[in-house]
């Protein structure tokens, strides 16, 4: 069983993210939020009561701020909120996806800023701890006012209505899911719809999520990078720390000393470094690696501090301040998750782009320095890895698409009270599909590099590349006749995101 991740005033960690999404870890609310929480309440019910009106306690939403409810209509003003909003469409959100959004909304609704009563907080953390994932569809939000629809998915379920997958991932009603679990549906009172649907919860967890997708998929492609650069007689001076001291991008140098660390004890490499070897240069895809690769580090690294910024945060809107007053803001705007969520999606193109280059150079007769056409066992009668290149080449041209940022768009919505949006959401679903392209990319290069330096043989690859090579061959046969190749992408994909070659 994994430690619990405690929720309150503490910022969250995108460890915490991680371990909750996808790990299942449990969540625990600590003392100092339950004081905080429990006090917050406290001046929402006093301006529940006042004559002048307070928005989101005794008002409309939106457009309908100006609309004063009465205290008799209040609670039902909350349900409506829900109902209405949880109007997505479209496929169903991975569950990962969407424990994660719990997780962050809890974590706001710990603070003591979002005036929710304990019971609420405690009954949404069941949920969580009891494995219950309600139904999240793919549109609905436009990144600002928070992840509306979404959130309100989850805070439907709260309510006991709508559907949910349960601990043993069965699509039941939610009423049916929580009496399982022991948990009371919520009955929502001032203020707690709004404070459960206003946060950029959903774009901040699949921002967390990526980044710790695309920092592994970064250090696989330095390894299917290196074994390119072996397999095509590359040399790997290019790699060495003088030459990136120069330049002292921090990524860079990260991604040229793991290359370098790769490449060490060759024999591939050692049998051309003498007078012999007529080349002056390797082509940019080989030699330009640690830079491309680098230069995708360091944007990863300008999104985890935006991401810990907001994992920092309270977003709702209106907060409860320390001093008891509830003021209206815009914190729940999408702009700064949404455009690193936009500029990830531009370097795991090019990552992906320079992989199927280098993918190429080896299928290439002219360009492979010795290896057979498409590294086919009998060219003519074989077709080698030609057309798991066309794949990659196909996957690098979407992953372009996907590049495209959804964050230059706006869309007015709510009688244009909510006039200007981020576009985050988009951002985010985006970036999910293009992290699974580059999976797919480096698995082709994983495979096809693999098979190259098979074909070297009897000269020895690297101590570090043989080992990758290793332990692929424990489920991708090498060097042969043509076989079904998808299966073997396939396989080359789970090895890569089982952490294996890590």
């Amino acid at each position: 069983m994994r430690q619990p991740v405690e929720l309150g005033p503490k910022p969250l960690t995108l460890e915490d993210v991680h371990a909750v999404a996808r790990d299942g870890a449990p969540v625990e609310i600590t003392a100092a939020a339950r004081e905080a929480v429990t006090t917050a309440r406290g001046h929402i019910e006093q301006l529940a009561t006042a004559e002048r009106p307070t928005y989101g306690v005794s008002t409309g939403f939106g457009a309908l701020a100006v609309r004063h409810i009465p205290p008799d209509r209040r609670a039902q003003l909350q349900r409506s909120l829900i109902r209405s909003h949880a109007a997505g469409s479209g496929p169903e959100v991975e569950r990962e996806v969407v424990r994660a959004l719990m997780l962050l909304r809890l974590r706001t609704l710990s603070t003591g800023h979002t005036g929710v009563r304990l019971s609420t907080v405690d009954a949404m953390a069941g949920m969580l701890n009891a494995g219950i994932t309600p139904i999240v569809h793919e549109f609905g939000s436009l990144g600002c006012s928070g992840d509306l629809a979404p959130l309100s998915a989850s805070a439907l379920a709260l309510m006991g209505e709508g559907m949910v997958r349960n601990s043993r991932n069965e699509l039941v009603p939610a009423a049916e899911a929580l009496a399982e679990a022991g948990i009371e549906p919520v009955q929502l009172a001032e203020k707690e719809g709004l404070a459960l649907i206003n946060g950029t919860d959903g774009m901040l967890g699949m921002l967390s999520l990526a980044i710790a997708d695309f920092t592994r998929l970064l250090d696989i492609a330095d390894l299917t990078a290196a074994m390119s650069v072996e397999a095509l007689l590359g040399t790997d001076r290019v790699f060495s720390p003088e030459l990136h001291a120069l330049r002292p991008h921090p990524g860079q140098n990260v991604s040229a000393a793991r290359m370098l660390a790769f490449l060490k004890n060759s024999e591939i490499v050692a049998s051309h470094r003498g007078p012999d070897c007529t080349r002056v240069q390797d082509a940019y895809s080989l030699r330009c690696s640690p830079q491309v690769h680098g230069a995708a580090r360091d944007t990863v690294a300008y999104a985890a501090t935006v991401a810990d910024r907001e994992l920092s945060s309270v977003i709702d809107n209106p907060v409860v301040l320390a001093d008891g007053r509830v003021e209206s803001n815009g914190n729940f705007h999408g702009a700064p998750v949404a455009y690193v969520l936009d500029f990830l999606a531009i370097p795991l193109a090019d990552v992906a782009s320079i992989a199927e280059r280098r993918t190429d150079r080896m299928l290439d007769v002219s360009r492979s320095h010795g290896l057979p056409p498409f590294l086919a066992d009998d060219p003519g009668v074989d077709s080698g890895h030609m057309i798991a290149q066309y794949t990659q080449a196909a996957i690098v041209s979407e992953l372009k698409r996907l590049a495209v940022p959804a964050s230059v768009d706006s869309i007015p919505s709510s009688a244009m009270q909510e006039d200007h949006v981020s576009m985050g959401w988009s951002a985010a679903r985006k970036l999910r599909k293009a992290v699974d392209g580059l999976t797919t990319v480096l698995a082709i290069e994983l495979l096809t590099a693999a098979r190259a330096l098979d074909l070297r043989a009897p000269l020895k690859p690297a101590p570090a590349t043989a080992a990758a090579v290793a332990k692929l061959r424990e489920t991708v046969q090498g060097p042969g006749p043509d076989r079904h190749l998808a299966p073997e992408i396939a396989a080359a994909e789970a090895l890569i995101r089982s952490g294996a070659l890590q």
